[in-house]
């Protein structure tokens, strides 16, 4: 089947046999993630027969069905009918504290950050500690929590190529996001800090510190406290 493209939100697209993606718009904002929240809020719910899950996004939230029991026509017909009944949820969102140290050796980009943006060092931390982060999806490796929020003032787009061995627990930003790496992997990202607060726990019965939604603030440490904690 197609679905009508419209250049109004929300939009649905087909994936696959077993999905629709429900798009709310083309740039991350509040407006269009709280839609997101209301939507995945509203399939947990009420769920439709044969409904599996729904993974949120930035701007959209793919919704899983069970190909054996429904099709992408009931799917559409059931999204739909939970978006024009759906309320502005009351939501309680979690608030945690991941701690940072911006000493130069765990905070390579710093120099470069300040650079881009004409400020000096201690402006790029004090702007990245002021900065009212939420999370807003989790994708691309096990426990990278994606938090929106990072201040206009530093915000600088990613790297042309990416670079290789970043540090777990290192504190990255791009745009307006920014997220605490859980592998040391690469990434095209700015590291202008490393945290020793465990946000992925693969053993844990709880693995993911933060649930979509979560707030996030930081809190500067020393590097004797990040000694202490990331030897502990």
């Amino acid at each position: 089947m197609t679905v009508p493209q419209s250049s109004t939100f929300p939009r649905f697209q087909l994936v696959a046999d077993h999905s629709v993606l429900v798009e709310f718009g083309e740039t991350i904002g509040a407006e269009a993630h709280e839609q997101v929240l209301d939507l995945d809020a509203a399939l947990s719910r009420t769920p439709f027969a044969g409904f599996m899950e729904a993974v949120p996004a930035y701007v959209s939230i793919l919704v899983r069905f069970d190909p054996l029991v429904t099709d992408h026509q009931a799917a559409l017909s059931a999204v739909a009918a939970l978006l024009a009944t759906a309320e502005r949820a009351a939501r309680t969102a979690s608030a945690h504290e991941v701690l940072v140290c911006y000493d130069d050796d765990l905070a390579p980009d710093l120099p470069a950050v300040a650079a881009r943006v004409g400020a000096c060092v201690e402006a790029v931390i004090e702007a990245h500690l002021s900065g009212a982060y939420s999370v807003f999806m989790y994708g691309f490796a096990p426990g990278y929590a994606y938090l929106a929020g990072v201040p206009e003032r530093i915000q600088i787009p990613r790297k042309a190529a990416a670079v290789r061995g970043a540090a777990a627990g290192s504190v990255v930003i791009a745009g307006p996001q920014c997220l605490v790496t859980t592998l040391r992997m690469p990434t095209g990202w700015w590291n202008i800090g490393r945290s020793p607060t465990r946000i992925f726990d693969d053993g844990g019965d709880r693995p993911f510190l933060c649930d979509v939604g979560d707030r996030v603030t930081f809190k500067r440490i020393s590097r004797a406290e990040f000694d202490a904690m990331a030897g502990a």
